[in-house]
């Protein structure tokens, strides 16, 4: 069974043609990169995947496991049942910054808790233990009691996965993850999703705006033109020469360095939670 099933998907805002007619198929416990340059259309597939853009088109449809999740441009009803099987990272982290780390990642868990204990804020012994050994596995396990305000960019991007880890979700989907980050951080992230793909068999799709990293980490890459599929398979075939024909000039935008941009990540919006005011005591 496919983890993710996309069918003749289209978008349009305005006078832009987001996407246009496109189908993508993701097996369960594949890693996957998402290439292309700005405005291919990558974060807007991403968020149609994750439920938070809706297609267009009588023949467009978007499945999660098998579950119909949207269709002919609304919503199904069982979009609900299958919410906390998808996990989205963005390059802004999403953190609270005037909660501790450790409660970051514990939010992830609100989904499958009683409403009661989410807006008490009443975590047990387990919730917290499995938030601990998440936040180990990112590598950051000291890090549970600061404010995550104090935390560098690179260890706010894993302490998002940490968040992913506790929420149990089978498919973690990533929008530009690194793009942010210096090499080095960089590096601990990509190492920390495919670790994660490797030992957990969460299915990973990732947005990337350099190809050397889809070479180094993804078995498979989906390249995006203008809102279209223009590529999908093996990473291995993105030779330099291979993307000058798919991008012409524009492929050197996807062929810079391995360094992501430098420039800092905009200020992250507060994520907001009827239960927030109680999980500052966590």
């Amino acid at each position: 069974m496919s983890a993710i099933r996309v069918t003749r998907l289209s978008k349009r805002f305005g006078t832009t043609q987001a996407l246009s007619d496109v189908s993508l198929s993701v097996e369960a416990g594949e890693m996957v990169a998402l290439i292309g340059a700005s405005g291919s259309g990558k974060s807007t597939l991403i968020r149609h995947i994750a439920g938070l853009e809706t297609g267009e088109g009588e023949a467009s449809g978007i499945a999660i496991f098998g579950t119909p999740v949207q269709a002919g441009g609304r919503m199904l009803k069982g979009a609900k049942a299958v919410r906390g099987d998808v996990s989205v990272i963005f390059q802004q982290f999403n953190l609270v910054h005037r909660l501790s780390v450790l409660t970051n990642v514990l939010i992830g868990a609100l989904g499958r808790l009683p409403r009661w204990r989410g807006t008490l804020g009443l975590f047990g012994v387990s919730e917290k233990a499995k938030a601990r050994e998440a936040l180990e596995r990112v590598g950051i396990g000291h890090a549970g009691a600061q404010r995550a305000s104090t935390l560098s960019g690179g260890q706010q991007q894993r302490a998002a996965i940490a968040r992913t880890l506790v929420q149990g979700a089978r498919i973690l989907i990533a929008d530009e993850p690194i793009a942010s980050l210096d090499p080095a951080s960089a590096k601990r992230v990509m190492d920390v999703l495919a670790s994660i793909n490797r030992d957990d068999e969460i299915t990973v799709l990732v947005s990337l705006h350099q190809v050397d990293y889809a070479r180094r980490y993804f078995p498979r890459t989906v390249a995006m033109r203008d809102g279209r599929v223009v590529y999908d398979g093996p990473s291995s075939a993105l030779t330099n020469a291979f993307l000058s024909e798919l991008y012409g000039s524009t492929s050197e935008e996807l062929l810079l360095s391995d360094a992501p941009a430098a420039a800092p990540p905009r200020r992250p919006e507060p994520v907001r939670h009827p239960s927030l005011g109680a999980l500052e005591a966590v």
